[in-house]
């Protein structure tokens, strides 16, 4: 289907009446979610990932898990969310997202109600990529600059306006809903379409070429065959153990649990926590297994590049690049996997 951008706006205000709806917006050079009023001339569908990652709606930064000793779960919010503008590399975050909180019955002790709640309630609308940024190389992990799954409505900007299409049983609910603001797709504009996606993965690829970056199938067993390298110790030397890494990924999935308490109640919290922080493998008698920085930061690669692979068979990196712009001390993901595939 197609719809113009003068009834794409009109769509997003369909929306707000069942969700809190939340577009890209573009300052200067950095794109991030606002919630969604009135269309303005900041908000940009298209373009590339904003830097707040999508886990953000599904898995909050901070948030009640229990109040006092009531056996029901409390949930936060009074709508669910509509997420207009994601990417393919944010998408790929819900593989291991899914995994870790969505049991599907594959082995797991327990499914988090919070987040199989979000993920039945909220709305993805997920838009393909039109440029690339520097930072971007998320065809060497196989994925496209365009979403093929896991989104309910997927939208590819071409000149005037947007083609649209369901992905899910949801999406199309939504368009017939809203049927009289869409029209058939006009006659080219799926051969328009197409050759955005090839431009923009051309700009990937040169940002892979350029930086030499190798592809995932050279990967293997990098981790272990460079457990004990000096490479691990040379890279830590940098770090100044802020986390940025770990909040900004769309695959970082680990939090902390704890209890706070005021006169009349007790509730129990769940924070976002970090690997590289040193507190984080900390134990009750105050032993650390990880009290180098060093070993906190092969432990994030051992996560993403050997222990997800092994078990879910996935690899826990999107080529996002959010890390890459998000660290103070320069550590760049694609120089790191460059010397352990080199060093192999």
């Amino acid at each position: 289907m197609y719809i113009t951008k003068n009834n794409f706006t009109k769509f997003l205000d369909s929306l707000k009446k069942d969700y809190d709806v939340f577009v890209p917006v573009k300052k200067d050079k950095q794109r991030f979610y606002k919630r969604y009023d009135t269309f303005s001339d900041d908000i940009v569908l298209g373009e590339v990932r904003a830097f707040e990652p999508l886990k953000a709606f599904y898995s909050r930064a901070r948030e009640k898990v229990a109040d006092g000793f009531k056996p029901d779960a409390t949930f936060a919010g009074n709508k669910p969310f509509a997420v207009v503008g994601v990417k393919a590399c944010d998408l790929k975050g819900f593989k291991v997202q899914d995994f870790v909180f969505f049991a599907k019955g594959e082995n797991h002790d327990y499914e988090d109600p919070f987040y199989i709640k979000n993920r039945h309630d909220n709305l993805i609308i997920s838009s393909d990529c039109t440029c690339a940024i520097d930072t971007c190389f998320c065809i060497a992990l196989g994925i496209r600059p365009y979403p093929k799954e896991d989104f309910d409505i997927n939208i590819s900007e071409i000149s005037g306006g947007f083609l649209a299409q369901a992905g899910s049983d949801k999406g199309k609910d939504i368009i017939n809903k809203n049927s009289d603001l869409f029209q058939d797709e006009p006659h080219g504009a799926s051969d328009k379409r197409d050759a955005i996606r090839a431009y923009t993965a051309k700009q990937v690829e040169k940002n892979i070429k350029e930086n030499e970056i190798p592809n995932q199938d050279l990967f293997g067993d990098i981790i272990s065959k460079n457990y004990d390298s000096d490479i691990w110790k040379d890279e830590a030397k940098a770090c100044v153990e802020c986390g940025c890494c770990n909040t900004v990924c769309p695959t970082c999935h680990c939090f902390l649990l704890y209890d706070q308490k005021n006169e009349d109640n007790m509730a129990r919290m769940r924070i976002w926590d970090s690997c590289l922080i040193k507190d984080f493998a900390r134990v009750a008698g105050g032993a650390n297994p990880r009290h180098k920085l060093w070993m906190r930061l092969r432990n994030r690669f051992d996560k993403k590049f050997d222990f997800f692979p092994k078990v879910a068979n996935i690899y826990a990196c999107t080529g996002c690049g959010r890390c890459i712009s998000g660290c103070p001390a320069k550590i760049d993901i694609r120089k790191v996997l460059k010397r352990l595939v080199k060093n192999a």
